[in-house]
């Protein structure tokens, strides 16, 4: 999937645990972690809203997209 979620990188620059974060995003840690290992099929804007407002960032620092790969065959 072209878009990579980054959560592990400001869970470290906070210095926070995964279970922190979701308890105080309101999430369950199962939740928070398909969306930090990037199988989530689609995130809530108020669960990127609630994400931004406790680790203090702008939801591009939580997710960014690149380009796949075009194979050839």
């Amino acid at each position: 999937m072209p878009i990579t979620v980054d959560i592990d990188v400001m869970l470290a620059r906070r210095k926070m645990s995964v279970g922190e974060l979701a308890d105080r995003v309101g999430i369950t840690p199962a939740n928070l972690a398909v969306l930090k290992n990037g199988r989530a099929k689609a995130v809530r804007f108020a669960t990127l809203a609630a994400l931004c407002e406790v680790l203090e960032c702008q939801p591009g620092d939580l997710l960014r997209w690149e380009a796949e790969d075009a194979a050839v065959g």
